[in-house]
């Protein structure tokens, strides 16, 4: 049986933590960020834990990395 691929769109969006935690990015912070409060840009830039309803899915994407 071969080694199973790395999905690199999903390793690309997701990261491991130390402890195996899944880290993401958040979304609306493409576009038409002049209609967006300071506020709202500043806590988006901020990285965020993945769900724990999502955590075996992603884990399996991204494999060992």
């Amino acid at each position: 049986m071969p080694k199973m691929k790395t999905r690199r769109a999903a390793a690309k969006r997701f990261t491991k933590t130390g402890t195996g935690k899944i880290k993401r990015n958040h979304a609306y912070m493409n576009h038409m960020l002049e209609h967006k409060q300071k506020k709202t840009k500043r806590k988006l830039r901020k990285t965020a834990l993945l769900h724990k309803s999502d955590v075996k899915r992603v884990k399996h994407l991204i494999g060992n990395k």
